[in-house]
């Protein structure tokens, strides 16, 4: 979800202001996902590398967070949206790790769309602890050397309770990854789009599902 400071700034208002109407565009994403009949959505909310930012700036994002989850839980739970945190979350204030449990425990037994939340993320992080974990298994005695494939380290990763990524969509006109769910990513179809995220919504979302529709996934083959 990139592009909240360039919105704002073409507007001479503060990033915080980016960032609320960015908070806007997600309800209408996860609204419209709903709508759609998606599976699951993946949010990239808050990156481990934003921690290098402002501190008034990473202080309002937090705010923004706490706001979320306090304003649209009812209405996750009342929807039937099961909510997901991936990413080093513990490591939040106490205050954010106990609304993201309650959250997390309110929707648990939902069975509709996922929504999935990434929180001090990152993919190579979240790569090197399924690799310590693996190796700690090794070491212990429960698992053999020759028993982890794929699978196993897909197991290991935070987003083990989701589906295969399908479609990863980065907004206003960068074309990377930005260490968002590399090992996911391997077979996702990529779209990169030059709105910027406080713009994109339930059009361009459906948009984007149906230039995903067009396309043939061989995964390898013919």
């Amino acid at each position: 979800m990139d592009g909240n400071g360039r919105w704002a700034k073409a507007r001479r208002l503060p990033r915080i202001a980016g960032h609320r109407q960015g908070a806007e565009a997600v309800r209408r994403v996860a609204r419209a996902a709903r709508e759609l009949g998606i599976e699951a959505l993946t949010l990239y909310a808050f990156s481990s590398e934003n921690w290098r930012r402002p501190e008034e700036e990473v202080s309002d994002l937090m705010g923004l967070l706490r706001h979320f989850l306090r304003s649209e839980i009812d209405e996750l739970a009342r929807e039937n949206v099961r909510l997901h945190v991936i990413g080093d979350w513990r490591r939040l204030s106490p205050d954010l790790v106990r609304l993201i449990e309650d959250a997390i425990a309110r929707t648990a037994r939902n069975t509709g769309c996922q929504l999935a939340i990434a929180l001090n993320y990152g993919a190579q992080a979240e790569i090197a602890a399924a690799a310590r974990q693996l190796a700690a298994r090794v070491r212990d005695g429960e698992t053999a050397v020759e028993a982890i494939d794929e699978a196993a380290i897909e197991d290991a990763l935070t987003t083990r309770d989701l589906p295969p990524l399908d479609l990863l969509i980065r907004t206003s006109g960068e074309v990377r990854l930005s260490n968002f769910l590399l090992w996911q990513a391997a077979y996702a179809e990529l779209l990169f789009v030059d709105t910027l995220w406080p713009d994109f919504g339930a059009d361009a979302l459906a948009d984007a599902v149906a230039q995903f529709g067009r396309r043939q996934r061989r995964f390898g083959g013919l």
